[in-house]
């Protein structure tokens, strides 16, 4: 029986996943002051009896004011790491890995859930300030974020550092630092919502240093015997804006710098965009930075089945397949994937009698 590539498994640093499916971060806006609760535990719990390798939290936040609402996961303070130890040792459990992302929304924060319109919260009704790296809303109805100064910038590096000392000892195995999707760090990487003049905007290096600071802040308390992701938006979808190209650049440093692999998404620094999504629409940025760079990268976005994750990886275009709505139609995938490549895996003990081949 050949083993797919879907289901070979795959080492970084000390860390070996049994596979290549990773359960992508997904808001799940259910928190309460960012503590995690029966829907966290039973919504990874569950993807990680489903076969996944790698379970990833949603994006949880360093700080207060860098949740996107006020129900999104939470790493703040130290009370934050009991509940997440029983999520993190169920998901081990399981054969799988557990993985925490790493956030602060920048001027995307301060909002209501989705199916509550996404609507800003104002501080008249309990919102907070929003905070980005210049002055320059998201929006026509955003509200103007504060400039960050130096000496807040450092505080929020502080907060990724003391957060990945809790994820530590809440026994997380793999964190992801967020830069994609409009957030801060996006924000301060991108041309067109970074406008400063000092060291921290201008040209492409000055733009990266916010992340470089927050990756040496995290590699000095994080093990070196975990690895650390790095989730991008490889592009802005406008000239004007992060190029492909600028992710390919900012790869092969990042890589010096104790990165392990990039995710590779895109887009949410600008509104109005033109997305051309279609399946696997960004898997294009993934080979990409993977061959450009030469680091590992992994593929998300519209990932849907068995053969199209099997072609990706076979053709040498990622190395580590994200999957997140997919995720949240079948918990169990990886297990009918494996039926769909004819390829036996093994699964949890307690649904054996319902395991058949075809």
């Amino acid at each position: 029986m050949r083993m797919p590539q879907l289901f070979s498994p795959f080492r970084i640093r000390d860390i070996e996943f049994k596979n290549r499916i990773v359960v992508s971060p997904m808001c799940q806006y259910s928190a309460q002051d960012g503590f995690a609760n029966d829907w966290h535990f039973v919504h990874l719990g569950t993807r990680a009896v489903g076969g996944a390798a790698l379970v990833f939290t949603e994006a949880t936040s360093v700080s207060p004011e860098g949740r996107i609402s006020p129900h999104d996961l939470g790493i703040w303070k130290d009370e934050h790491i009991e509940q997440l130890q029983k999520i993190t040792h169920f998901i081990e459990q399981q054969g799988a890995v557990p993985g925490m992302q790493l956030a602060h929304a920048g001027r995307k924060s301060s909002k209501t859930e989705p199916w509550n319109g996404d609507k800003l919260i104002p501080l008249s009704e309990g919102g907070w300030k929003t905070l980005a790296p210049s002055a320059v809303p998201f929006s026509d109805d955003s509200d103007t974020p504060a400039e960050l100064s130096k000496e807040e910038i450092n505080a929020i590096v502080a907060d990724f550092k003391a957060a990945a000392g809790r994820a530590l000892k809440a026994g997380f195995k793999v964190l992801e630092i967020h830069g994609a999707h409009g957030y801060l760090i996006n924000e301060f990487l991108s041309p067109l919502s970074n406008k400063r003049k000092d060291e921290y905007g201008g040209g492409l290096e000055n733009r990266m240093k916010f992340l470089l600071d927050v990756t040496a802040a995290i590699r000095s308390v994080w093990l070196a015997k975990y690895p650390l992701f790095l989730r991008i938006s490889a592009s802005d979808w406008t000239p004007e804006g992060w190029t492909i190209e600028d992710s390919v650049r900012l790869a092969k440093i990042v890589k010096e710098k104790g990165i392990d692999l990039i995710d590779c998404s895109s887009g949410g620094v600008i509104p109005n965009v033109k997305i051309p999504a279609a399946p696997g629409y960004q898997v294009p940025f993934s080979e990409a930075v993977r061959k450009g760079a030469g680091i590992p990268t992994g593929a998300v976005g519209i990932i849907v089945n068995a053969q199209q994750a099997e072609a990706i990886l076979t053709e040498g275009k990622a190395d580590l397949i994200f999957m997140a709505r997919e995720m949240l139609r079948d918990p169990y995938f990886p297990l009918r994937a494996a039926r769909e490549l004819d390829y036996d895996i093994k699964w949890p003990v307690q649904y054996e009698r319902a395991k058949r081949k075809k």
